[in-house]
């Protein structure tokens, strides 16, 4: 057994659905630090861990507990990260039985049930839309009578802005609650149990969107980075696309940002680990639509990079380890990502352009991260995006335009016949 192997190791939790696998394996890596993988699905893991890996069930928390606590006898944990919405609860609650620092369980299952997080914001003194839970099996045309407008319909636990649906009167009301119940019957979704049988109703919160990236250390919040979202986010779906750092933001309206996200994660009871927020601007102020205690989904994290290139995974098993953090300050460069959007239905055929979106001068990188071949499911159905592209400039303005010109010379070509077997 090599001294590796016998170290205290961190348990990543990671759903097989997860893009983030290599990329926390590769902060490992360079930090020369053990890392086990735990997941639900043992063949996927072999693939990616070299045997370092445990089987845990995702569903059933307490099975996953127990599962963590049996692994943890033999294998010495000093912490257990979860590193989406699907897995940070998990990560809360085996941490707790574990005797290892971490976020209260009940905090964390506030950031990752909508209804949950908007009854803590309301009772906190920032500025909340007004809000109200109904069951699958609620009379539709009765709740969309009493609904104002517009207003948006979205399912509780659901990721990447799946199932939310904007309303600007009653027959669209209807026709987005009977879009989201058909969702909450799938087979994925099912699986989450009580919190597949609701919908939240909330008010329509209007402005421009950013998103802030940080840690928490004791309760106090290191900004790691302010992203503009610079496409309008208005419905009827919510399909995110461009996010660019530094925010074009005056310097008021960012410590206004920070200030509301403070405040917010202060009323989850957040004290530990990374966060990711989002907030929408208006004449009103700054509105926190939701807190992650998570890092930025997808490949997103990509974009960024501190002091002499560290990657954020880097930055978190730093800090969930206590290592030493040389500097959390950003790079100077402006950088940015795209999610590329699925266009329409179908399965995915061929990937055009990709040599030229590539020499997009200031772009870094084009990746598909839907094979050829498969299934593409735009929102509010899907979850997913066709992959992603990162640049990086002198600017946030020449960021922003080197990302829509490599877009622009992508072709997708999906046929919305084809079906998979």
């Amino acid at each position: 057994m090599t001294d590796r192997d016998s170290q205290d190791r961190l348990l990543l939790l990671i759903p097989t659905t997860s893009y983030r696998v290599a990329d926390f394996l590769d902060a490992a890596h360079r930090l020369d630090v053990a890392v086990a993988v735990g997941s639900n699905q043992r063949h996927v893991l072999e693939a990616f861990a070299d045997g370092r890996t445990v089987t845990i069930d995702f569903q059933d928390s307490e099975k996953g507990v127990r599962e963590i606590c049996v692994y943890a006898r033999d294998h010495p944990l000093s912490a257990v990260l979860g590193v989406d919405e699907a897995t940070t609860v998990l990560a809360s609650k085996a941490s707790k039985a574990l005797g290892l620092a971490h976020n209260a369980p009940e905090s964390v299952e506030a950031t990752a049930n909508k209804f949950r997080f908007r009854t803590v914001l309301a009772n906190s003194g920032l500025l909340t839309p007004p809000f109200s839970l109904l069951t699958v099996d609620a009379d539709p045309e009765r709740a969309a009578r009493e609904a104002t407008y517009p207003c948006v319909l979205k399912p509780l636990m659901l990721s990447a802005s799946r199932g939310v649906i904007r309303a600007d009167d009653p027959d669209q009301f209807i026709t987005a609650f009977h879009r989201i119940t058909r969702i909450l019957e799938q087979p994925d979704v099912v699986t989450l149990g009580d919190t597949a049988k609701h919908i939240l109703i909330e008010g329509y919160v209007a402005g421009r969107e950013v998103a802030l990236e940080g840690l928490l250390d004791g309760g106090r919040l290191k900004v790691l980075a302010l992203f503009d979202k610079p496409d309008p986010l208005e419905g009827p779906f919510f399909e995110e696309t461009i996010y660019v750092t530094p925010s074009r933001l005056s310097k008021s309206w960012q410590s206004r940002v920070m200030d509301a996200t403070v405040q917010a994660v202060a009323a989850l009871g957040l004290k530990d680990g990374p966060i990711h927020a989002e907030l929408r601007l208006n004449d009103q102020g700054p509105w926190v639509i939701e807190v992650g205690a998570r890092s930025i989904g997808g490949l997103c994290a990509r974009a960024l990079r501190f002091g002499a290139g560290i990657s954020l995974e880097e930055l978190i098993l730093s800090h969930v380890l206590g290592l030493p953090i040389e500097t959390m300050a950003r790079e100077d460069k402006a950088t940015g990502v795209m999610m590329i959007p699925i266009p329409q239905a179908g399965v995915l055929e061929s990937v055009g352009g990709l040599e030229a979106a590539r020499r997009i001068s200031g772009v870094d990188g084009v990746t598909i991260t839907i094979p050829m071949g498969q299934e593409v499911v735009p929102l509010p159905e899907g979850n997913k995006y066709l992959g992603f592209i990162f640049a990086r400039g002198d600017s946030p303005e020449a960021v922003e335009a080197a990302l829509r010109k490599s877009h622009h010379c992508l072709r997708f070509r999906i046929d919305p016949g084809a079906e998979t077997e």
